[in-house]
């Protein structure tokens, strides 16, 4: 995904880092390593990685999904389409933005409830976008990219946990799954242009701002950006640390439980600014974020990371069953 390079990142520490405002700390927000995970598991459906990875082939197919162009519309109409088969509520959130280059677009973003009846909701999300420019490549730096893994792996898992949670969800909870517009489309570090601060997330910056029902919240959210690269390790990063200890920690102790502690390292991680940040600042839904980074390279993400390199090669099925079975292990013990 995305993040936002390290224009993504904001300094905390011994951090460097760019355009973003000082997070806003919980005091009492338990370390995620603090939350004890239940020695007993109830089974979850198995999680299957086929069908995401099918989902993903067909974002892929559409072309790169930059706002404005027909690959775009097109995927929108299909995201739309695919979630009225599994939810029996799908809204289209538009609204128009402006980006760090002086353009104006009309975002979508797309939302689909389950068991909307339920008091105790859980909030699920990504981004469906992809980014405009490959400006970590070194060559067609202005053309989009493919984005197979950044923004297409998040959301191929999700469309097939709607599609689990159409024949069965525990009856108790709701699941709200969010797919954010116009996140990458932030501001590269070269550019000519004047700097924008917050110029990332700016679908989940929208209906932070104004949900799509007012009022709306629930008991947390799980952000899922590039989680399906071959041999990925996701960290306890410092910002869901901070807002959602406690919630990350019981993912992540789950995850370890059920077999996927290569995956899921009890290691922290380095703060982002992702779309979980403004939920968190704004919205005020505790939300953590499932990333893949990578400390051998320069960029802290992945060798492909704002490449044309981030294609249908480097989506791992493995690893899109180990984020899946995890979320889908997670939800049933609620």
């Amino acid at each position: 995904m995305k993040l936002k390079s390290w224009l993504g990142v904001f300094a905390w520490g011994m951090l460097t880092v760019a355009c973003s405002p000082d997070a806003e700390k919980t005091e009492d927000q338990p370390s995620a390593q603090d939350e004890p995970v239940a020695t007993s598991l109830v089974e979850a459906p198995a999680f299957n990685e086929d069908s995401a990875y099918a989902f993903i082939e067909k974002q892929v197919a559409f072309g790169p999904r930059v706002p404005g162009t027909k690959a775009h519309a097109q995927c929108a109409d299909w995201l739309v389409a695919t979630l009225k088969r599994f939810s029996p509520e799908v809204v289209v959130q538009k609204g128009e933005v402006k980006t760090f280059d002086g353009k104006t677009f009309q975002l979508k973003n797309i939302i689909a409830h389950f068991n909307p009846k339920a008091s105790r909701r859980i909030m699920l999300s990504a981004h469906w976008d992809t980014r405009p420019f490959a400006d970590q490549d070194s060559k067609d730096q202005n053309k989009p990219i493919d984005g197979a893994n950044d923004g297409a792996s998040g959301v191929g898992v999700l469309l097939e946990l709607a599609r689990q949670f159409q024949q069965k969800l525990p009856g108790d909870i709701g699941v709200d799954i969010f797919l954010w517009d116009l996140e990458d489309y932030g501001q590269p570090e070269n550019s000519d242009y004047p700097e924008m601060e917050d110029s990332y997330c700016l679908g989940s910056q929208y209906w932070a701002k104004q949900p799509h029902k007012p009022g709306y919240t629930a008991a947390y959210g799980i952000l899922l950006d590039m989680v399906g690269g071959a041999g990925a390790q996701f960290q306890l990063e410092e910002v869901s640390v901070r807002y959602a200890g406690n919630q990350m920690a019981r993912l992540w102790g789950i995850a370890q439980q059920i077999g996927y502690q290569n995956f899921f390292l009890n290691v922290q991680g380095s703060p982002i600014i992702d779309d979980h940040y403004y939920i968190n600042t704004i919205a005020k839904i505790p939300t953590f974020d499932i990333i893949h980074r990578d400390g051998q390279s320069p960029s802290g993400f992945a060798p492909y990371w704002h490449t044309h390199r981030d294609n249908l090669d480097n989506v791992s099925k493995p690893t899109l069953k180990a984020v899946g079975q995890t979320v889908l292990t997670t939800l049933w013990n609620e």
